[in-house]
């Protein structure tokens, strides 16, 4: 009789628990549309650009050939700070870019944050994605902003090309590894591990510009490209000198006076050629298709030093903190492309991506800013653009058209300001 009270009660109990869970669950869901009722009324989280600078960037091997990637981190993070007169205790990440990676500074990020005097509670990580490595930075800050894990973010990038990782070759490595062990047995023990070694392994192995799946130089890949798209020589170098044009004129109209943290006194940055001429850029040969190949030294990226960084927000902490954006980010998009046939198309896609997402046409946009890996690499992803045939087989679109020159990189581009990787992103 105990048993079936028992079960009685458990039963009871049951339809009580059960009843109750109804009331949760028609509660819980008038919850649920009461919330997104007032979410769809609330207005839209909007990320605030503050401030964006960079110092000069210079040739490799010239200015900042003492320096290494952290040393010019550090120049842009605390430059930007201090010109805003930002109280640090505000900043609550940071995000950094940067390609060639410096072993003792495996998680540059935050070794900036230490550097700059930052707060040492300040999370920090370092963003490896090509030339994108900053925009990338970026971005992700505005996505924490968005989810609310933040408020300021400082994000930034940084290369060096004048002080770059320079490894022994493979068989070298090995034997140095095992060194000590060998040593421990004397002279033959250190004949045994230096057997079989080539004088060819002992060449260094600097880093190489290429995609390590295909093993394909970027620059072979572009010319391809180029190619692909019927981009003439005379194109590229036309496209090069307009860029060299541009930024040595921004320069002089002083467009970049307020974006540029001066490095010992100087803003100058010498890899733009504003004397140069069509004449000049024809005598230049191939560089990486030889000998027929049309991307040549002068219509290409010069190896660069530099770093650049940037301050975003929400909305409404600018407005707390007394600040006025310069601009708001609206909208992003990163995409990957087959690295064997379409490398340095990402442009095109990402474009065609953008413009659909957010109904707009080319002709909505007054500016557009496409990095200048290589003359031919932007006029190929321009020419995709401008392609019916293209547009509909890769993107699902009508031809979406061309982009006018004179709306195109009008202070200048990579090509002529210069190509630190981990630092393009932001100074774009």
């Amino acid at each position: 009789r105990c048993c079936e009270e028992e079960d009685r009660d458990d039963g009871a109990e049951r339809r009580e628990r059960s009843e109750r869970r109804g009331t949760m669950i028609r509660n819980g869901t008038a919850r649920t549309l009461s919330t997104a009722a007032k979410a769809a009324a609330a207005p839209e989280k909007r990320i605030a650009f503050v401030d964006g600078a960079r110092i000069p960037f210079a040739a490799a091997g010239t200015t900042y050939n003492k320096y290494i990637s952290y040393d010019l981190a550090r120049m842009a993070a605390k430059g930007i700070v201090d010109r805003n007169v930002l109280d640090t205790s505000q900043v609550d990440y940071l995000a950094w870019g940067t390609v060639v990676q410096e072993v003792r500074t495996n998680n540059l990020a935050r070794e900036v944050t230490l550097g700059a005097g930052l707060p040492k509670e300040i999370p920090s990580h370092t963003i490896g994605m090509a030339c994108i490595s900053s925009n990338q930075a970026v971005c992700t800050g505005a996505e924490k902003i968005l989810a609310g894990k933040a408020e300021v973010v400082l994000a930034g990038g940084s290369e060096t090309f004048s002080d770059v990782p320079i490894r022994f070759s493979k068989p070298v490595r090995s034997r140095l590894i095992g060194a000590n062990k060998a040593m421990k047995k004397g002279p033959a023990g250190v004949l045994k591990l230096l057997k079989g070694l080539k004088l060819k392994d002992l060449a260094p192995e600097p880093p190489a510009i290429k995609n390590f799946s295909t093993g394909e130089i970027m620059g072979h890949s572009s010319d391809r490209l180029s190619s692909r798209f019927g981009v003439t020589r005379q194109e590229q170098d036309d496209f090069a000198l307009a860029s060299h044009k541009n930024a040595a004129k921004a320069h002089e109209k002083g467009y970049y006076k307020d974006e540029i943290i001066p490095v010992e006194g100087s803003v100058e940055e010498n890899c733009i050629r504003g004397e140069t001429t069509i004449d000049k850029l024809k005598t230049l040969k191939p560089a990486f298709v030889k000998p027929h190949g049309t991307h040549t030294a002068g219509n290409s990226s010069p190896l660069t030093d530099g770093a650049s960084a940037c301050l975003i927000m929400s909305e409404s902490k600018a407005k707390d903190l007394g600040y006025k954006p310069k601009s708001f980010l609206k909208s992003w998009n990163f995409v990957s492309v087959d690295p064997f046939e379409e490398m340095l198309l990402g442009p095109a896609y990402s474009i065609a991506k953008l413009l659909k997402e957010n109904n707009l046409t080319l002709a909505d946009i007054d500016v557009f800013e496409i990095h200048e890996a290589f003359a031919g690499q932007v006029l190929s992803n321009l020419a995709a653009l401008d392609s019916d045939a293209w547009c509909k087989e890769n993107v699902g679109m009508d031809r979406i058209g061309r982009i006018p020159a004179e709306k195109l990189n009008q202070w200048g581009g990579s090509i002529s300001i210069g190509h630190p990787f981990g630092a393009t992103g932001v100074r774009i």
